[in-house]
């Protein structure tokens, strides 16, 4: 498939903070199938997931597809395995508090700020069943990065589609940089310049709650952007933020709660409002390179060449430093009035050019500066001045 064939995000005039969330116990208490259906096919939570991750260990399986092969395995004759059982379930997942009003909440609070704020699941639970929870149904998510099946003609799920384990994680980071969301859409290896990267790792912030978020962590923090630990308020048990803080993995950490004036919340908002300044810098970096490269199109390579030798000549701090621009110096033989004027003015101002005007390299360089001079300038009439007195 052809790259223009996907729907790609351009780059926005306004700023594009992305947050991106790990879901189980990040925006619910708890892991989702162990909200119902495991229970519906007559297992023990906690028996599930051993006889899962023995799967995986016995048969050098991912541990993400064991379970879902033992989601689909154990169903049989017992429960429809279909994606609208699935959706259902995901209805019922307990979220933490404030979620329901999260998104919307952050996402108006960053228009006030003149930033435009777009939310993302990166999880290895089920696809189905996060699309299936309240705050899916209304719209939060620009997009649902999780695993998920392949369904037959009856809708029934027979194949996994799509497995999202820790170290895959990080491949959606890029796709949300890049603005190429679609999964298939191999134009997230193409190269784009900084200035037109849609959302820079900057602009990023992970939240998550245990190693499995290690990956994206690390390189969100690597790159500028904000990671944050969540932990359950109500157990207060901070064993693992602490460990990810201990290893570098976060900047922050807060209890999972969403609600409008929590630590969650007022850190976000932190954010936004940080952003919205580095942005407006950044915006003018970019104006400011934008007339630079502009400037070198109509310059020749000469002048170019000129103008950086006598910024290295006024930024000169060492005598060595100043005996190698000025050997340089003298391989040109042409200078107009107005760059003769700034060299005449560089060797007053600046002293490591000053006290060796009558070492012969410098007193040869500004002579002949001097002899092709016909209206010497109070400066020029100095520095013949000088190097007449070092003679």
């Amino acid at each position: 498939m052809a790259y223009e064939e996907f729907q790609k995000k351009h780059k926005e005039v306004q700023p594009v903070v992305a947050i991106c969330y790990d879901f189980d116990k990040t925006l619910s208490p708890d892991d989702m199938q162990a909200q119902g259906f495991i229970q519906s096919v007559g297992y023990d939570v906690a028996d599930f997931w051993t006889d899962s991750n023995g799967l995986a260990t016995n048969n050098a399986m991912d541990q993400n597809l064991a379970y879902m092969y033992m989601m689909k395995a154990k169903s049989a004759g017992k429960v429809l395995f279909t994606k609208q059982q699935l959706t259902e379930y995901g209805a019922k997942v307990q979220l933490f508090p404030g979620v329901d009003g999260w998104f919307e909440r952050i996402r108006a609070y960053g228009k006030k700020k003149g930033v435009i704020v777009e939310h993302y699941i990166i999880s290895s639970g089920l696809k189905e069943m996060i699309e299936g929870t309240s705050v899916a149904q209304a719209g939060a998510f620009e997009c649902i990065y999780a695993s998920s099946f392949y369904y037959d003609d009856n809708n029934v799920a027979v194949w996994p589609a799509q497995v999202v384990n820790f170290t895959n994680k990080t491949q959606f980071l890029f796709r949300i940089e890049k603005g190429v969301l679609d999964i298939n859409d191999a134009a997230v290896n193409e190269s784009f310049s900084p200035e037109d990267v849609r959302v820079p790792f900057r602009n990023m912030v992970y939240i998550g709650d245990s190693d499995t978020d290690i990956p994206c962590m690390k390189l969100v923090n690597t790159y500028g952007g904000h990671s944050i630990g969540v932990y359950n308020g109500d157990t207060n048990d901070k064993t693992k933020v602490y460990k990810m803080m201990r290893d570098g993995r976060i900047k922050y950490f807060a209890p999972a709660d969403y609600s409008e004036g929590t630590e969650l919340d007022a850190l976000v908002k932190a954010i936004i409002d940080r952003t919205a300044a580095n942005e407006a810098l950044e915006a003018l970096h970019y104006q400011c390179k934008r007339e630079r490269i502009a400037a070198d199109k109509e310059s020749s390579d000469e002048d170019r060449e000129k103008t950086d030798l006598i910024i290295e000549l006024e930024n000169s701090s060492s005598f060595a430093g100043t005996h190698s621009v000025i050997s340089k110096l003298l391989k040109i033989d042409s200078w107009t009035n107005e760059q003769k004027d700034t060299l005449f003015e560089i060797a007053l101002r600046n002293s490591q050019v000053l006290y060796i005007l009558g070492d012969s390299d410098v007193s040869r360089f500004y002579q002949k500066l001097l002899s092709n001079t016909r209206n010497l300038s109070e400066a020029a009439q100095k520095i013949k001045d000088a190097i007449g007195a070092h003679q």
